[in-house]
């Protein structure tokens, strides 16, 4: 199943969460996340691992976000 973005943008952007979200509102973003989850799962996990073998110190991707 495909998903298009009322805007059109296909690629991803900085997210700003306004502090006064609806409970609807924040139980989408829940949704989204499992949906991604589900796609990116497998893609995810090996990722980790890489990571994890290469930083074992765990300084690596994960460090360097900007979270």
């Amino acid at each position: 199943m495909t998903f298009h973005q009322p805007s059109g943008i296909t690629q991803g952007l900085p997210l700003f969460i306004d502090a006064n979200w609806t409970p609807a509102q924040a139980w989408a973003v829940i949704e989204l996340r499992d949906r991604l989850l589900a796609h990116y799962q497998l893609a995810l996990a090996e990722w980790l691992a890489e990571d994890r073998q290469e930083h074992p110190d765990g300084l690596g991707d994960l460090a360097d976000n900007d979270f």
